[in-house]
Parts: structure tokens; C-alpha cells; sequence
């Protein structure tokens, strides 16, 4: 089939560089006739096809030592409907691509997380998320999408057409078959007024149902073994009346938060006994701002500090309750914590397998700079966010399997059904989805 390469030609890694492989087969099909060929052969092999997006997810969830299948080269249809609202766009298109197409047009995404390197088909995949309490994942403005499934059907699945399919495969870890096209809904182009301010901890704490009531979007980032948090908020406005000017850019979002960062990350590698006071520094670095842009522009920045990251979406309400756990584990780790902790929020959504099914969630998300150990740090929390009725992100590192898992989601067996009519011979499977969905 077009685009088939050997496996030797590009051995994978993730963004991390947590996780690699090496395929027997590389697709790169360029047309959905090219992606039903290769689904059908794979199944007359009786072999399996994993779909690749952009590598940014930690976990084992791309990783294949079958066929892997590739679909930045997938050329089907663009469609902007302006007066609707509307786009369709290859499944392998990135979100940083989309929102230029977008704005092209005068639409844009409502929301959007901090990097747009994801493609539209893993980051709806793995329930990729922003922050805002009136905002579900990016999988809640999905309209429409095509999947070719396990036994090489076609289905184009739409609140009219395979709704359960389109219930199921917003948040479907590609279990359920190749997204080739997707179908979301935009809103018209707006500008976003970014406040970005130091605080203390527990003020922000008591203050939070106004900061997530009152702002559009709202997070904040902890420094470990310190009482200091980094504000986030983005609120609509009508006029781009106050950007940020090219120097202040460079130093806050490349020079401090990248450049010095990794600097201070690899010094506090070298020497951990450091640690505390470079966070007690990053804690202070980034001053007060006010500034205004473009929508996604201001939702997006650069992320060129490598790192290894577990997230937990909890019920809104044990918030709380988790931080001062983790504040406990942090400061009895045998090794210490580099990055800080991000919170963010969401609103619930009705989508099967999304982490806010059924109620509005503060997502915790604990990082690691690269070649520090983490998994005691990561698997201690997940002990208090599971005890709390936590689910973990699907595309960040957790240790769950499916029958914990199946526990938290009201409708897991509905899912199921799906799968296993679609996809009845488990091609799209890999280890790690045999231990998260069975």
C-alpha cells in the first residue's frame, strides 16, 4: 500500500522519551482507500495496526511491534463551513495547523490545553483538556467523525448517524478503529485577555470558587517546597488592545520558562540538594502580566523543558484535600521534585470514556523533569486520587488496570459493546490497552 516503509527507516520515541519502538511495518496511507486496505490486510495477517499521532502522550498507548500506522500524509477533504460553524479536517492534522486554518476563516476552537502539537485524532483520543469551569475536553466539540473499523467498515458517525459510536470513539484510545476525519464545532474568532500573577497558596485556595466562577478559564501551578502558586487566567474581551510586546514574550515564554528553566532543571538533577531553592526562585521569576492576543495563541505556549507527567481529574470538592496529601509526599520523597504541580478545571461532559464524565472535575497533574525518578512520586499520588474517586488521564502515566477502571466510569460496559462490535479480533490492541481496557 502507498507510503509502507521498513521499520528501520524511523524507530519511534515519544516527546518524552519514555516510550519507544520499533514496527515491523510503517504505514503512511494517503487516501481512507489506503486506510482500509491496511486495516483488512492486517486482519487477513492476522496482525495488528496501531495509530501514531504527534508522541505526546507518557503513556504506552502508541507503542506498537506490529504495524504502526501513520496519518500525517492523509489527504482527505477540507471542509470550513462559516455560517455553521463547522470544520472537518484529516484526523492527522495538528491542533497548531487547525487553529491557523481556523483563524483563517474567523473561527476558532472554545478552548484549547497548552500545546498544540497533538493531532485532532490523539488529542480527542486521549481526552486532551484546558481549563474552564464551563468547558468540557476538546472531545465535547466533536460533531462528526469517519472510522474505519476493525473489520474495514466505513462509518461516518454523527448524533444522527452510529450515535453510541460517536458516544464512544470521542474518548476511544484508538481501541475502537482509524479516525481518518473529524467534524468539530468552532465558534466565531475572539481575543483573550491573559492575567498571569504570583499568589500564595491557600489564599488562592479560599478563593477558588470565584477564581473558577468568575474568569473563563482559570489554573494555577504549585512550586513544591514552597507556599507559592503562578495564577493563570484567560477571559474573553473585545478588542486586542493590550499584546504583549516581542521582548516581554521572548524572556517570560522562551528565555525564563524555557531556557533558565532547563538550566535549573539540570542543575537540580546534578545536585538535588538544590532543589527547594530553585523553586523557591521559579516561584518568583515570573512577575505579574496583563496581556491580550489572539485566542489559541494566548491558550498555547512552547514546551521545550522535557518531562514525564501523571494527571488525576477529581471531583471538584477533594481538591483540597489532595493538595495537602501531596505537599505531604513531596516533602517525604527520598529524592526531590523539579517542576511544578498544574490544576486546572473542567466542566462535566456526557462523553463515555472522558475523565469528566457526569461531573465538573479539578485536574492535578504532577511532572518530573527527564532522567529524575518519579514513579514513587507518582504512584504514592495515585493512591490519594484513586482513594478520592480520581480517573487518570489516558494520555499521561498511571498504573490502573481495567478493573479498577471499570469501577469509575458508569458506562465502561457500554464502551465495550462497542469495541468488541467493532473491533471483535482486538487489531488495534497493544499491551498497554489490554491492561487499561482488557
Amino acid at each position: 500500500m502507498a507510503g509502507t516503509t521498513p521499520p528501520t527507516a524511523a524507530p519511534w520515541a515519544n516527546w518524552a522519551g519514555n516510550q519507544r519502538a520499533t514496527a515491523t511495518a510503517i504505514l503512511r496511507p494517503t487516501s481512507l482507500a489506503d486506510v482500509t486496505e491496511a486495516v483488512r490486510a492486517a486482519a487477513s495477517d492476522g496482525d495488528r495496526i496501531r495509530v501514531l499521532g504527534s508522541g505526546h502522550s507518557f503513556t504506552a498507548v502508541a507503542v506498537t511491534d506490529a504495524r504502526r500506522m501513520e496519518l500525517t500524509e492523509l489527504a482527505t477533504k477540507v471542509r470550513v463551513d462559516v455560517d455553521r460553524r463547522l470544520v472537518t479536517v484529516p484526523a492527522g492534522t495538528t491542533l497548531r495547523a487547525l487553529n491557523d486554518l481556523l483563524a483563517a476563516h474567523g473561527l476558532a476552537l472554545p478552548n484549547l490545553g497548552d500545546i498544540d502539537a497533538q493531532t485532532i485524532a490523539g488529542a480527542i483520543s486521549t481526552g486532551t483538556h484546558g481549563t474552564g469551569a464551563a468547558y468540557g475536553c476538546l472531545s465535547t466539540f466533536v460533531e462528526a467523525l469517519t472510522l474505519v473499523t476493525g473489520t474495514g467498515e466505513v462509518l461516518r458517525c454523527s448524533a444522527d448517524e452510529h450515535p453510541d459510536v460517536l458516544a464512544a470513539a470521542r474518548v476511544s484510545l484508538g481501541a475502537l478503529g482509524v479516525l481518518v476525519e473529524v467534524t468539530l464545532r468552532c465558534v466565531d474568532a475572539f481575543v483573550l485577555l491573559a492575567h498571569e500573577r504570583p499568589a500564595p497558596l491557600r489564599a488562592v485556595l479560599d478563593e477558588l470558587p470565584a477564581l473558577v466562577g468568575e474568569h473563563d478559564h482559570a489554573e494555577f501551578y504549585w512550586f513544591p517546597y514552597t507556599d507559592r502558586v503562578q495564577v493563570k487566567t484567560n477571559d474573553r474581551v473585545p478588542a486586542d488592545d493590550r499584546p504583549l510586546p516581542r521582548w516581554r514574550a521572548w524572556l517570560d515564554d522562551e528565555f525564563l520558562s524555557n531556557t533558565v528553566f532547563a538550566g535549573a532543571c539540570r542543575l537540580g538533577r546534578a545536585a538535588p540538594a538544590l532543589a527547594p531553592g530553585i523553586s523557591a526562585v521559579s516561584a518568583r521569576a515570573l512577575t505579574e502580566r496583563r496581556y491580550t492576543g489572539r485566542s489559541d495563541q494566548v491558550f498555547c505556549t512552547p514546551r521545550r523543558v522535557r518531562f514525564v507527567e501523571m494527571e488525576y481529574a477529581l471531583p471538584r470538592d477533594a481538591l483540597p484535600e489532595a493538595l495537602d496529601a501531596l505537599r505531604r509526599i513531596v516533602d517525604g520523597l527520598p529524592f526531590k521534585v523539579l517542576f511544578p504541580v498544574e490544576v486546572r478545571f473542567t466542566a462535566a461532559d456526557d462523553i463515555w470514556l472522558s475523565h469528566g464524565h457526569g461531573r465538573e472535575s479539578a485536574y492535578v497533574a504532577v511532572h518530573q523533569y527527564v532522567g529524575m525518578p518519579y514513579e514513587p512520586f507518582f504512584r504514592t499520588f495515585e493512591r490519594v486520587a484513586a482513594g478520592l474517586g480520581g480517573r487518570p488521564h489516558w494520555g499521561k502515566l498511571h498504573w490502573r488496570d481495567a478493573e479498577s477502571l471499570a469501577a469509575i466510569y458508569p458506562r465502561w460496559a457500554d464502551f465495550q459493546a462497542v469495541r468488541a462490535r467493532l473491533d471483535p479480533h482486538r487489531l488495534f490492541t497493544n499491551p498497554h490497552l489490554t491492561r487499561v481496557l482488557g
